[in-house]
């Protein structure tokens, strides 16, 4: 990993750290709710299972490489990953390049 992306982890870590304590607002936790994947004809799927913590450091990663995909998150590290048909073997390398950095497991469908 470069210099530059492993500050900007470290930035990701940080920032999560400083919003996880201020979610809780009037004395209520504020409720997450899973996005469902918006993705039609055109785009290629990948699925993507990590722990849940380097979840904000790999949607940040892919979503900074200039528009190469979106990162849907269904539940915890359980990610759906979209992008155009075209770019599908530069997403592949990406995603590779990611799993092996973050431990997460692509699922072959």
């Amino acid at each position: 990993m470069c210099a530059g992306c492993a500050g900007f982890g470290a930035l990701v870590r940080t920032k999560v750290r400083v919003l996880a304590a201020r979610d809780v607002k009037g004395g209520r936790t504020m409720a997450r709710r899973p996005v469902v994947p918006c993705v039609g004809d055109g785009m290629v799927i990948r699925r993507v299972l990590m722990d849940a913590r380097q979840v904000v450091f790999f949607k940040g990663v892919v979503e900074a490489s200039e528009g190469l995909a979106a990162v849907f998150a269904e539940h915890g590290g359980d990610l759906t990953v979209a992008a155009p048909s075209g770019r599908g073997p530069e997403l592949d390398a990406l995603l590779d390049d990611l799993c092996e950095e973050t431990g997460a497991v692509r699922l072959r469908s």
